[in-house]
C-alpha cells in the first residue's frame, strides 16, 4: 500500500502561497516516492489566502465586487460565495481590499489608511446576495482605523462636535465625537477568523504590537493609540476593546465586535472545521506542514504547529518545512523532524527568489519519509 501523506502548510510570506508551498514539498516527494499518495491541503489563518484555501472545500463561486484599497483607490476585488449548511455564506478576505500589499512602502501610513473597502465588499454581499452569513478572515491589514472605515460602508456616521461627518481615517477621527448607527441595515451572522489574540490597546494593542509595519513612526505611533482610545471612549466598547483579537488588524477586530456583533474565533480552528483537517490527518501515515517561519511565537498551536499536534496526536510521524526555525522551535518536539532552508547557508534574498525549487530539494530526501533513518538526515541542500 503506497504511503499517504498529508501536505498542509501556510504561506512562505513574500515568496510563496499556500498552495504554492504545497505544490513544492509535492514536486520534491514524488522525486523521492512516486508511489506515494499525496493529499495537498494548504493552510491559512486569516490572513492572505484565506478564501482561496477554503474555495475547494466549500465549492463556492468567486463574485467580483468593485471596491476601494486602503487608500481610497478605486480596485475590482473578489470574495467567495458558497451554499452551506448554514445558507449562503460569502467568505471575505481583508486583506484583498485593505491590505499591505496593495501599498508601495512610500503609500504606507496608518494615519490615512482605512478599511473602507471591507466594508464594500460586506454591503455588496448583503444587498445583492442576501447572504446569510458573512465568514471574513483579518490578516494582513495596511490599517489602523479600528474598523472605522467598514463601518461607515455599513452606514455608520463619525461626527464631529459640530455634527459634520468625518473620513473614516485615524488623521481624521482624532475630533470624533458621536457615532450615528441610524442608518445601518440589518447586518447577517458575521463570524471572523482571526490569527491573533492582541487587544485594541496597550503595550500588546494594534498600534503597540502591528503599526510599525505598516508605516507608523515614534511621532505618530501615539497619535494612533490616542485615536483608538477616543473610539473606545465614544463607543462605550470598552469590554470588546480587551477581547482577544481585538486588536487584529489594526483594530477591525474590535470595529467587527462594536459594530457587527460578529463572533471572533481562532482562524485555524475555523479552517480545521472546514477543512475536515481531524479526519485527513487521521487518514495520513506522515503529516507536512510548514510556514516561512517557524519560531516561539508559533508554538502558540497556531497554524502548522497546530498541524504538528494534531498530527502527533494521531501517533503520526510529522515533519515541518520552513525558511527559518528559532531554538524554541527546534527544541519543542512537536515535529520529528523540522528542515530550515536558512540552514542551507544560501542567502535570505536567493532563498526567497527561489523558494519553489528550495522547497522542492528539501522534501526530496527518502530519510524524512522513513521513521527508521532519520537518524541519517542529510543537511538540507546536500546534493
Amino acid at each position: 500500500m503506497p504511503v499517504r501523506i498529508l501536505i498542509a502548510p501556510d504561506k512562505f510570506k513574500g515568496a510563496l502561497t499556500g498552495n504554492q508551498a504545497a505544490e513544492a514539498i509535492a514536486s520534491g516527494i514524488r522525486n523521492v516516492l512516486p508511489e506515494a499518495a499525496l493529499d495537498l491541503c494548504p493552510i491559512a489563518d486569516g490572513g492572505e489566502g484565506f478564501m482561496a484555501t477554503l474555495a475547494p472545500a466549500l465549492q463556492g463561486k468567486w463574485i467580483s465586487c468593485p471596491s476601494v484599497d486602503a487608500l481610497g483607490r478605486e480596485i475590482e476585488s473578489c470574495y467567495l460565495l458558497a451554499e452551506t449548511r448554514d445558507g449562503r455564506v460569502a467568505v471575505i478576505e481583508m486583506a484583498e481590499t485593505s491590505g499591505l500589499w496593495r501599498l508601495q512602502e512610500n503609500e504606507r501610513d496608518p494615519m490615512l489608511t482605512h478599511t473602507r473597502g471591507v466594508g464594500k465588499q460586506m454591503l455588496h454581499a448583503i444587498q445583492t446576495y442576501h447572504v446569510d452569513k458573512i465568514v471574513l478572515g483579518i490578516g494582513g491589514s495596511a490599517t489602523n482605523d479600528g474598523g472605522c472605515g467598514m463601518a461607515q460602508e455599513l452606514g455608520y456616521h463619525f461626527l464631529d462636535a459640530a455634527g459634520r461627518e468625518l473620513d473614516a481615517t485615524p488623521a481624521a477621527l482624532a475630533s470624533l465625537t458621536r457615532i450615528d448607527a441610524s442608518e445601518v441595515p440589518p447586518l447577517p451572522a458575521i463570524t471572523v477568523a482571526c490569527d491573533v489574540d492582541n487587544p485594541l490597546l496597550g503595550e500588546r494593542g494594534a498600534t503597540a504590537v502591528f503599526s510599525t509595519q505598516k508605516g507608523s513612526t515614534e511621532e505618530t505611533r501615539p497619535l494612533l493609540e490616542a485615536f483608538l482610545n477616543r473610539l473606545v471612549q465614544v463607543t462605550g466598547a470598552n469590554d470588546a476593546s480587551l477581547d482577544p483579537g481585538a486588536g487584529a488588524a489594526g483594530g477591525l477586530g474590535f470595529g467587527l465586535l462594536h459594530f457587527t456583533s460578529a463572533r471572533l474565533v481562532p482562524g485555524f480552528d475555523l479552517l480545521a472545521r472546514l477543512l475536515d483537517l481531524k479526519g485527513r490527518v487521521a487518514a495520513a501515515d506522515i503529516v507536512i506542514t510548514g510556514e516561512g517561519s517557524i519560531d516561539h511565537q508559533s508554538l502558540s498551536g497556531k497554524g502548522p504547529v497546530g498541524i504538528a499536534r494534531m498530527g502527533r496526536a494521531h501517533g503520526k510521524t510529522v515533519v515541518g518545512f520552513c525558511g527559518l526555525a528559532d531554538q524554541a522551535a527546534r527544541d519543542s518536539g512537536e515535529f520529528d523532524f523540522l528542515v530550515a532552508l536558512a540552514d542551507t547557508g544560501k542567502s535570505i534574498p536567493y532563498l526567497i527568489s527561489h523558494a519553489a525549487d528550495e522547497l522542492a530539494i528539501a522534501a526530496a530526501q527518502p530519510d524524512l519519509y522513513d521513521p527508521d533513518g532519520r537518524s541519517e538526515l542529510r543537511p538540507v541542500g546536500a546534493r
